[in-house]
């Protein structure tokens, strides 16, 4: 297999965990209009960050992030230290890099392997505006306001195994895609040699890889991130478990991901999780996945559901191609298979086999 393609819903229940821009004095949070109705979200971004908290809380050691520019100026930047080497995040979630002046050096950038979607409501909601006052000892007080609401979200993700801790660099021509290490970035290639790291062809263009053992364990890291997600804003006054309520993992072939519909709302309805989707979706990529499709379905969240897609399922569930457990049970199962090397196989790109 070559990507772990994925869906996740949570669960926000009187939240406000991404704030847009305010108005006045009122905070409002994100939302997106569809055929005319508002969905509110939590931005990739935002999550990503939340999963990066995360890897940092299990040890994973942030890459420095500097400032560069003035407050003043427009074209101030913030940048990590762009080190897929050494920095776990800046290998899984990617960077660009550029230098503030043209004489500076040249921009270096690293697509990211782990792809999110925005975290968008299945359905419509109309946030609640929440109406507060400020009067401790001021004689007039300060009126404020802000939204939270209670919805479903829903994402697509995709995890690029085979580009964890593998690092591409232009042909001597200077042909290819600038994604990884330019050849100026000789100390860094260096260090990727000094830490293991041997020259490889990645998808007809060279390249230098970590371990295996270093691959796996980054792609164990993000995995347990998961399992534990926590964040978001407001949580003083809108406290709330960010734990994924629903997600659905399966290893693909392909970067594609099956699953875009088989985890959907409708208005009036709410939440879908459709198990005939999935059968069908399953039927018409044979060969492209390997089971068992893994869910995580935390206890007492729409039972209804559950029950249905059980039922829809039945034969998956008796064959095992379809299994279902806790969220957090899946996830950590999941990275300690990563860890011990049982799934070595999954970070080989079949693109790059020896042709006959």
């Amino acid at each position: 297999m070559t990507y772990l393609a994925g869906k996740m819903v949570l669960a926000i229940e009187a939240g406000a965990p991404n704030n847009g821009k305010s108005e006045d004095t009122t905070a409002r949070v994100k939302f997106a209009t569809v055929r005319g109705r508002r969905h509110p979200y939590v931005s990739a971004q935002a999550v990503r960050r939340w999963i990066r908290d995360g890897m940092v809380e299990q040890g994973s050691v942030p890459s420095p992030v500097t400032r560069v520019g003035k407050a003043q100026n427009r074209a101030q930047k913030a940048n990590t230290d762009a080190d897929p080497i050494h920095y776990a995040d800046d290998d899984l979630f990617g960077y660009m890099r550029a230098g503030a002046k043209k004489e500076d050096a040249a921009t270096t950038l690293r697509d990211s392997p782990f792809m999110l979607g925005t975290l968008m409501s299945v359905a419509p909601v109309y946030p609640t505006e929440d109406f507060g006052v400020m009067s401790r000892g001021v004689s007039e007080p300060v009126l404020h306001g802000h939204e939270f609401y209670t919805a479903d979200l829903a994402a697509p993700f995709l995890l690029d195994l085979p580009r964890i801790g593998t690092f591409t660099l232009p042909t001597a021509e200077g042909v290819g895609r600038p994604n990884y290490l330019s050849q100026e970035e000789a100390l860094r290639v260096a260090a990727a040699a000094a830490a293991g790291a041997t020259a490889v062809t990645f998808r007809d263009q060279p390249a230098v890889r970590l371990p295996i053992a270093e691959r796996s364990r980054r792609a164990a890291m993000l995995l347990e991130s998961l399992a534990h997600l926590s964040g978001g804003a407001k949580k003083a006054l809108h406290y709330g478990d960010r734990v994924p309520s629903v997600i659905v993992l399966v290893p693909f072939k392909g970067g594609i991901n099956p699953l875009a519909n088989c985890v959907d709302g409708e208005e009036g309805v709410g939440l879908r999780i459709r198990g005939d989707v999935l059968r069908k979706e399953l039927a018409a990529w044979d060969g492209e996945w390997e089971a068992p499709v893994r869910i995580g379905w935390r206890p007492g969240f729409r039972d209804d559901l559950r029950e249905d897609f059980e039922k829809e399922c039945a034969v998956e569930l008796g064959e095992k191609s379809i299994v279902i457990d806790h969220p957090r049970t899946v996830l950590r199962r999941l990275a300690a298979d990563l860890r011990d090397g049982k799934l070595n196989a999954w970070f080989d790109d079949p693109a790059d086999a020896p042709r006959a």
